[in-house]
């Protein structure tokens, strides 16, 4: 279990090397354009990854004070993998098809500060040190609702693919999005 949280923590690294790389310079201005109302801006595609991911910290929570309740149809394994699976494939880096992401997940719709890649890499150490902080229930193949949706179940490492998968993604979204500029 150790390497995969040393892959994942190298492939948030890198991500995160990517986005400073790419929009460290921009403006908070720049950060905030966009070329129409149904696209994020940069910043927006970064304030979302930051509310999506912080959205796991609460069910972790939950599950090491003994509070956390899994649905009936986190006993079905099949389901359980189903749902990850499908995630995972929805959230692709390489995707092109848009989905739309559910309530709890929408970014900010005002300005964004241009801070958001401080507080983005602040953000990604923490998610690096949450990580490693569920080993045992890693080891331990802990399963896990969405925090978007109850009855969506899945193993907490597919849960830990999905958020870097998904990070690639918005990483080439805000890259799309600034080259229309």
């Amino acid at each position: 279990m150790k390497d995969k949280i040393l892959d994942w923590e190298r492939q948030i690294n890198v991500i995160t090397q990517d986005f400073k790389d790419s929009f460290g310079q921009l403006s908070a201005s720049d950060l905030n354009w966009k070329p129409n109302t149904q696209t994020w801006s940069v910043a927006q595609n970064i304030d979302h990854l930051i509310v999506i991911n912080k959205t796991y910290y609460p069910v972790i929570e939950q599950l090491r004070n003994g509070t956390y309740k899994l649905p009936f149809v986190a006993k079905l394994g099949f389901l359980t993998n189903f749902f990850g699976n499908f995630i995972l494939k929805s959230v692709a880096a390489d995707r092109r098809k848009k989905i739309k992401t559910f309530p709890i997940w929408e970014p900010s719709q005002s300005r964004i500060s241009g801070d958001i890649l401080l507080t983005f890499d602040k953000h990604q150490q923490e998610l690096i040190a949450f990580f490693k902080s569920c080993e045992d229930l890693l080891s331990q193949n802990t399963i896990i609702s969405s925090p978007a949706n109850r009855v969506i179940v899945y193993p907490l490492s597919k849960a830990f693919n999905i958020i870097v998968e998904h990070e690639k993604r918005h990483l080439n979204q805000a890259k799309e999005t600034w080259a229309l500029k």
